[in-house]
């Protein structure tokens, strides 16, 4: 007989993937399959890359699959003996049906756990700057569905007993908000009572409109906002022309492509989040180990006869001691060996395999690296150059002149990566781009072998992480918007964060602070 599996019913949070509880994630880590709704941010499904992936949401009225057929599902996957993972978005007990779920469960003896999520409700009010209780504005909240037609005449919800509320929660009421307002106004709601109306809170697609409930409907017709949303109505609203942290951000709802290979892009994409961005995957370049294990074999059988190791990027780092190790070897083997890394990043690599870096260069290029070790004795000295297969002659060169034995390792190339232009066509088209950042020359000559035949629209800035990389977007004839001071990551985030931030300034028209602020 089969073992039973299990079910979790999972909050996947309102949007911003990093509002998923850790709890959530662990889940997801064990799941075989997942269940997601289409509110659910599929950055969060990255969580479950071993899972089967099952989406059963609605969008716009429409629903891909009816919610008994949702409960068959569920059960018959845990039946088999699985791990199932019903995700959905903010906390699966707030209007996510998902009571109707756990009775299913129940009836069909299937085992099952709650994993509560961040909920809209709170979520969206907090990051357009309204907090829903205060000491001094309002100490009681009521949070309704706006699903329900407020009309009928047998409504389940007591909509004299919300208009005394101080605070009031909508979800889920965009197509219903005339209704809703006309129905607070006539349980004798104050007209002048302040209104929000926020779109996609937590994310950067967040808008956030603001009016006296006598006028927001007004408002909305004016500045249409699609689902989803929440309608927050009290007092606590006056406090976002103070609060509104979010949508102050320096790259709040800017859109930023990455270029780089979508398993190296996550750090990146993850300070991009933290500073209120959209990020756009578009990886133009994909990482390939060369087969040659002839040559690496003779340089590490040969080890011990280097003065020196010089690493220009986390991959070469990787790979070589990934090699290293599968051929019997440990640190041991490098005593006495000095270490120079090109930047920080592949500094930190080198540190994650328990080595210390001997010589750090104050610009992060090649040039920088000669220039550091032109201050050391290298006259005679061995140096093991492990690198991409493509790339400058600056170090083993430069290196030579100061004479040295350089011995160049290929250890990898980088190939064009099969991403399909069309998504960017329909990022541009959509008008979701703002900036494309490269990090390297490669991304650049790659982009352009994705997109072919491509004139570059006036309106999108283009970003690098340094001067070899600007180099072959003005060899393309593009003009270098943003560039990195020091040449990493952070450096291109700051780099980013300053233009933006320079570009509002520079604005001869304000925006009224109900936009976004």
């Amino acid at each position: 007989m089969n073992r039973l599996g299990k079910v979790y019913l999972v909050g996947a949070g309102p949007g911003d993937p990093g509002l998923i509880t850790l709890k959530a994630v662990e889940c997801l880590k064990q799941a075989e399959v997942v269940v997601y709704d289409h509110l659910v941010n599929e950055e969060i499904l990255l969580h479950a890359p071993q899972a089967r992936l099952f989406f059963v949401g609605k969008k716009g009225g429409f629903h891909s699959i009816a919610q008994e057929e949702i409960n068959h599902l569920l059960i018959e996957e845990a039946k088999q003996g699985r791990i199932v993972v019903r995700l959905k978005g903010g906390d699966p007990y707030l209007f996510g049906r998902g009571g109707e779920e756990t009775e299913a469960l129940v009836k069909a003896r299937i085992p099952f756990e709650v994993v509560p999520g961040v909920s809209s409700a709170a979520a969206a009010p907090a990051y357009a700057g309204i907090c829903l209780t205060h000491r001094s504005l309002s100490s009681s909240v009521a949070i309704v569905t706006g699903h329900e037609d407020p009309t009928k005449q047998k409504s389940t919800i007591d909509w004299q007993a919300v208009a005394r509320m101080s605070t009031i929660v909508v979800l889920m009421g965009t197509k219903n908000l005339a209704l809703i307002v006309r129905k607070l106004l006539d349980m004798g709601k104050d007209r002048n009572t302040p209104c929000a109306l926020i779109h996609h809170g937590t994310t950067a697609n967040q808008v956030t409109l603001v009016a006296p409930l006598g006028e927001i409907v007004e408002k909305v017709t004016a500045h249409p906002l699609p689902p989803p949303t929440v309608f927050v109505v009290g007092e606590v609203v006056k406090l976002r022309e103070i609060a509104n942290w979010f949508e102050r951000k320096p790259l709040f709802g800017r859109g930023v492509v990455i270029t780089r290979p979508k398993e190296q892009a996550d750090k990146f994409a993850l300070l991009l989040y933290r500073e209120g961005a959209r990020v756009l995957f578009f990886p133009t370049i994909k990482i390939e180990t060369l087969p040659d294990e002839k040559l690496f074999s003779r340089a590490v059988d040969s080890i011990e006869s280097y003065h020196w190791l010089i690493f220009t990027s986390a991959n070469g780092v990787e790979i070589f001691f990934s090699k290293f190790r599968e051929r019997g070897k440990d640190l041991r083997n490098l005593k006495g060996i000095e270490i120079c890394a090109l930047g920080p990043a592949t500094a930190k690599a080198i540190e994650r395999w328990g080595l210390k870096v001997d010589v750090l260069p104050d610009t992060f290029i090649s040039e920088g690296v000669v220039e550091a070790l032109s201050r050391r004795d290298m006259a005679g000295k061995r140096v093991l150059l492990p690198r991409a297969e493509t790339a400058r002659d600056v170090i083993p060169e430069g290196l030579s002149a100061l004479g040295c034995q350089v011995d160049v390792l290929p250890l990898y190339h980088s190939v064009c990566a099969n991403t399909d232009r069309k998504i960017f066509l329909k990022w541009l088209e959509r008008g979701m781009i703002d900036v494309v950042t490269f990090t390297s020359p490669s991304t650049v000559h790659n982009f352009f072998k994705i997109m072919g035949e491509f004139s570059w629209p006036p309106n999108i800035y283009t970003a690098s992480i340094g001067p070899v990389t600007a180099s072959a977007l003005t060899e393309r004839g593009l003009k270098v918007h943003i560039m990195a001071k020091e040449h990493t990551i952070e450096g291109l985030m700051g780099a980013l964060g300053e233009f933006f931030s320079r570009k509002e300034k520079e604005k001869c028209i304000s925006l009224p602070t109900d936009q976004g602020g």
